[in-house]
């Protein structure tokens, strides 16, 4: 199903060559993408030599024996002609030309995460149309082991206006330089190990580093419990890497001269009782994000408060609680829980289950039990920017307040990076409120 918009697939084609460097004999693990970078040489150089693998159908089989020519003559830097960058239309005024560049296969984990993501974008464009929002969405295959830059030949690339990806850190230099040198956005849309945000005005990063979640979940804790009473509970988890967050906020306390308590899970009843104040409201932190010791604490919690009803305590948690709703939601409102993220998924939401709805109909599958869900962070990307890029034009920048479209799932907003690009700031709380309510407080 097209949905009105035009799909393709970016390809380049070169003279065949008709003398070979080799002749190779497939093995077990190899992949057309690991045989041309092994001589060298592109895989459309590869595909060329090789006609049949330009069919839609064919699989690399072991065993199989494959020419492998040599590789083309690359052009010296200083014979290379200028580029000249054209001037585009006012994107306001006509269609949006998007490039997709992720693994979207079906080998591995990330393949079947990015079709899902991919899927839930075409959705939102369909969805778009109707607001008179159009897009000519162009879509590469770009797995972890593709050479990016032979992705980048193909010469509808450079008309894009925006382009999602790359998934993986190596390919994101060489695609941003070709976003700056052409004028287009680019959107780093998952975790990314890269600065180049700080140095590329072209590019909006949305992934937050895990330092930076510890640093806003600390101050959005110190601000929003001011008047509680903080009780650490140490869950013998030796592998938790939650030590990093709990050390860091309990140093805070410590500087603003704000006493706290701390207990075990196999302390005793009488012990375990003696941490919670009986004057102030409490605030729960755990030093794991682990089901099964989440799970302990809130039967001791549980226990504690069947004895004192009066105590009041809330929980402060970690982003992974997410995932958890399914089993724990009771629990989370009942202890007031405030969960710390960047994104957030509301399986009750009326919008939520009609384009879960939507997305089973059109394709035949649920989508992956995850957070966030890939299929409507795919969509609430495609609204956010393509939107914005349709009322803005160029001076699009994702600013706080000026949120072009309402989410699904996750907000964002950026912030300019010096003479770089946009990063995303969002932060908020995710509150399991007594009403069996939930409210977002965003900072």
């Amino acid at each position: 199903m097209l949905l009105g918009v035009m799909l393709f697939i970016g390809s380049m084609a070169y003279a065949q060559v008709n003398q070979w460097q080799d002749l190779y004999k497939v093995k077990k693990k190899d992949t057309m993408y690991s045989i041309a970078k092994k001589y060298g040489i592109t895989l459309d150089e590869l595909k060329n030599a090789n006609p049949e693998m330009k069919k839609e159908d064919y699989n690399l089989k072991k065993g199989e024996t494959i020419f492998i020519p040599f590789a083309k003559p690359q052009v010296q830097e200083s014979q290379k002609p200028i580029p000249v960058i054209a001037v585009k239309p006012d994107v306001r005024n006509r269609e949006i030309r998007v490039g997709i560049m992720l693994p979207l296969h079906d080998v591995d984990g990330d393949g079947r995460r990015m079709v899902e993501y991919y899927r839930g974008f075409l959705l939102a464009v369909e969805d778009m149309k109707a607001q008179g929002i159009s897009a000519e969405i162009h879509t590469w295959n770009v797995p972890a082991d593709a050479d990016i830059r032979q992705t980048l030949l193909n010469p509808e690339a450079k008309n894009l206006d925006i382009i999602f990806g790359p998934l993986y850190t190596p390919q994101v230099k060489a695609l941003g330089d070709f976003c700056a040198q052409n004028d287009i956005r680019m959107v780093i849309p998952f975790s990314i190990a890269s600065d180049e945000v700080t140095r590329n005005p072209n590019i909006f990063q949305v992934y937050q580093t895990g330092s930076k979640l510890n640093n806003d979940a600390i101050q959005a804790f110190l601000e929003h419990f001011k008047s509680c009473h903080p009780v650490f509970i140490d869950c013998n988890d030796k592998n938790s890497t939650k030590g990093v967050f709990t050390f860091s906020l309990r140093n805070q306390l410590e500087q603003k001269g704000i006493k706290y308590s701390i207990t075990n899970l196999e302390s005793s009843e009488e012990m375990f009782a003696k941490a919670f104040s009986r004057t102030q409201p409490n605030v729960v932190v755990l030093n794991t994000s682990r089901s099964p010791e989440l799970n302990i604490a809130f039967q001791k919690l549980n226990g504690f408060k069947a004895n004192n009803p009066q105590v009041g305590i809330s929980m402060f948690g970690y982003t992974e609680w997410l995932m958890y709703t399914k089993y724990d939601l009771d629990n989370f409102y009942a202890f007031d829980t405030y969960i710390p993220t960047t994104f957030y998924y509301n399986p009750m939401s009326w919008k939520t289950q009609q384009l879960e709805k939507k997305f089973y109909q059109w394709f035949g599958v649920e989508m992956q039990y995850a957070i966030p869900r890939f299929a409507l962070t795919g969509y609430d990307q495609a609204q956010f920017f393509l939107q914005g890029l349709h009322k803005y034009g160029k001076e699009f920048k994702g600013e706080k307040g000026r949120a072009p479209s309402t989410p699904v799932q996750t907000q964002y907003y950026f912030v300019r990076q010096g003479n770089g690009g946009m990063q995303n700031e969002l932060f908020q709380l995710i509150h399991y409120k007594h009403n069996k309510t939930i409210e977002s407080l965003t900072y």
